[in-house]
């Protein structure tokens, strides 16, 4: 590899696109409604009750949009992968055809709102193609063009890419595009503060209750109370009577910027089989970058996570060449048993807390999905896609098989993570390096930091006691049970786990 790898992590929109920061909670207050978590689809919620007057605020544990929204490749479409065969399959057409229109809605939702606001935000329309390049590949690939003809999906069946990619077969899906998510972002909460919706910042709401008016109660002690929450926060913090961490499971994939040898045609691209590699063209000042994305895997598992960056290195050289390394960044998303997102009420008999989540990394046609449907179910207007997306439906095949299989996972992990040795002594680590060291009897995680500092933590998730995992990827402590993340201090980063890794002193 020619191209210098870059150390630390970090994703290509912070480079191009400050967010502005906000206070946090300092008082009870009063709303309509509290969006809780202030990513895409909190914003994109917002801005759309704002714009129906209703009197809403905004909340998040950390920086707005600092989350998964920060860390996507942007790409704005209802090609989902290989879904539609599938969706045919354990929905039936009518709902597949629901999934495929509901999607397009939150692409134009998107493009309107671009246009509203006039946002400068690298917005284009782009072709999107999901090719084979394996024999093994090829069967699944035939089949999800058989139901885009069943669905009246407009694409075509293709012999070739514009990009020097060789592949067996590709599918073709015309008219979706790619923007720059924090520049669109942005205009968006300037709008919710010229019209007078609060906007907070570093306030992490810890538990609910619900009732009339349902109140929020935040880490600091303060409470607020609403008629309606919409819960954006990938698990819902409120978990404790819908089980989301029993019914999705967490993935992280992995991205990298360069700036190619050979031109990049345009169009967005990803591949059939595993590894997936996925591929799009972006523009920083005046530089014609490209994102290669892909390695994903479940939350916590596999290989040291620095190899998933190498591995897509390796691949952009040998199929483009490196000029320049740009920057390198991770994200992580929920999948569902079924593949579909819950939006809606978080269990049948609580509607006034409505859910957003499971949008397995195809967050921006799902987060405006979202954003539309909970503002319809906010001021009682119809919506055609409340009943495929409703977090009470429940599907025996395939639920039933991966909710066994997902959480039988989940307690070989649990088991596994109890009885690991340790691999290394606290004297030998080296700086930026990390061990499962044994302290006062208990497995425990050391890291030695840049300048020397060895930070020794309680590797038992704060969730539910699983055992983290290090990312060297990321430098932080994974759980492999549902996902929870937390940094090399012990902080929580990612949910489920409301609470920080307990340190541990040095004996």
């Amino acid at each position: 590899m020619n191209a210098s790898f870059p150390k630390n992590p970090e994703p290509l929109w912070r480079k191009t696109t400050a967010m502005p920061h906000f206070p946090s909670l300092t008082e009870d207050i009063h709303v309509d409604v509290a969006v809780v978590g202030a990513g895409m689809t909190g914003i994109a919620t917002a801005y759309l009750l704002a714009k129906e007057g209703v009197k809403a605020a905004l909340f998040d544990a950390g920086e707005i949009a600092n989350g998964t929204s920060g860390h996507t490749t942007a790409k704005i479409t209802a090609q989902h992968g290989l879904i539609y065969d599938e969706l045919i399959g354990h929905f039936g057409k009518e709902m597949a055809e629901t999934y495929y229109k509901a999607n397009e809605a939150g692409a134009a939702c998107i493009e309107a709102i671009v246009k509203e606001l006039g946002i400068s935000c690298d917005y284009s329309h782009q072709d999107a193609y999901i090719y084979a390049n394996r024999d093994q590949d090829l069967a699944k690939l035939e089949k999800e063009w058989q139901a885009y003809q069943t669905l009246g999906i407009k694409g075509e069946w293709l012999d070739s890419l514009p990009v020097d990619i060789s592949v067996k077969k590709a599918i073709k899906m015309e008219g979706q595009a790619q923007f720059d998510p924090l520049a669109y972002l942005k205009p968006l909460v300037t709008f919710l503060a010229e019209n007078n919706v609060p906007v907070f910042e570093n306030t992490t709401a810890k538990e609910i209750e619900y009732g009339k008016p349902v109140k929020i109660k935040t880490d600091k002690g303060h409470t607020v109370s609403c008629n309606t929450v919409c819960v954006c926060t990938h698990f819902p913090f409120c978990d404790a009577k819908g089980l989301y961490y029993t019914r999705m499971y967490p993935n992280r994939s992995y991205l990298i910027a360069v700036k190619p040898v050979k031109p990049f045609p345009g169009g967005m691209y990803i591949n059939a089989g595993q590894p997936v590699r996925s591929l799009r063209g972006v523009t920083v000042n005046g530089e014609k970058l490209l994102l290669v994305g892909g390695e994903n895997h479940k939350t916590g598992e596999g290989e040291p996570m620095i190899q998933h960056y190498e591995a897509l290195q390796d691949y952009a050289e040998k199929t483009f060449g490196i000029e320049k390394f740009y920057s390198r960044w991770s994200a992580q998303d929920l999948t569902t048993l079924d593949k579909v997102p819950f939006i809606g009420p978080i269990t049948k008999n609580e509607p006034n807390v409505l859910i957003a989540t499971g949008f397995r990394k195809w967050g921006m046609t799902s987060s405006h999905l979202a954003a539309m449907i909970m503002r319809d179910k906010i001021v009682n207007k119809p919506n055609p896609y409340f009943k495929l997306f409703s977090p009470q439906r429940f599907e025996g095949d395939p639920m039933v098989k991966k909710f066994l299989s997902t959480n039988l996972d989940v307690a070989g992990h649990f088991i596994e993570g109890k009885l690991d040795l340790p691999d290394k002594s606290l004297q030998d680590l080296q700086q930026g390096e990390s061990a499962i060291v044994r302290m006062k009897g208990k497995r425990a995680g050391a890291y030695k930091d840049e300048d020397g500092k060895i930070h020794v933590l309680d590797t038992t998730c704060t969730h539910l006691g699983c055992e983290v995992n290090w990312n060297s990827g990321d430098r932080t402590w994974d759980c492999p049970c549902h996902g929870s993340r937390f940094s090399y201090t012990g902080e929580v980063i990612e949910g489920p786990a409301k609470k920080p890794l307990k340190k541990i002193a040095e004996e």
